[in-house]
């Protein structure tokens, strides 16, 4: 007894097993328009009112430290030029000084110019830090609303 095996025909498809994306396609756009469209909805701002720029002026007093830092880089405590690596050293002597006395610790005013390279401010605001010395204050000329 034989049993005969037929084969498959030349033109029968063979199976597709590759995986067609055309279906996840559409549906990952489907869901990116209704985030771009809910979203928006969604999220929701917290009303703030923002403060206006005004000018206080600035009171010096005398155990006040200005640096002033020019667009070279130069740095200078009190108008007299120092080096940035004896800077450390002067504010926690400043502020021993001023706690030997009973008085406030100093402040800070830092005056950069506006050509300065933020690493050489970044150096004073360093030294201030390591020093100790919690008041800190940035001198800046008043903007100028009408341009």
């Amino acid at each position: 007894m034989s049993i005969s095996v037929h084969s498959a025909e030349p033109d029968e498809a063979e199976l597709n097993t590759t995986i067609n994306t055309t279906p996840l396609v559409d549906v990952m756009l489907v869901l990116l328009i209704i985030f771009l469209i809910t979203v928006p909805v969604v999220l929701k701002q917290i009303p703030v009112q923002y403060p206006n720029a005004r000018n206080i002026p600035t009171i010096t007093k005398p155990e006040n430290i200005v640096i002033a830092v020019d667009k070279d880089e130069n740095v200078y405590w009190n108008n007299q030029p120092v080096d940035t690596s004896e800077l450390k050293d002067r504010f926690v002597s400043a502020l021993r000084s001023s706690i030997a006395k009973g008085s406030q610790p100093p402040e800070v005013h830092i005056r950069g110019d506006k050509d300065a390279r933020f690493e050489a401010i970044g150096k004073v605001i360093l030294a201030v830090q390591q020093a100790g010395i919690q008041k800190v204050a940035f001198i800046t000329e008043p903007r100028n609303d009408e341009q």
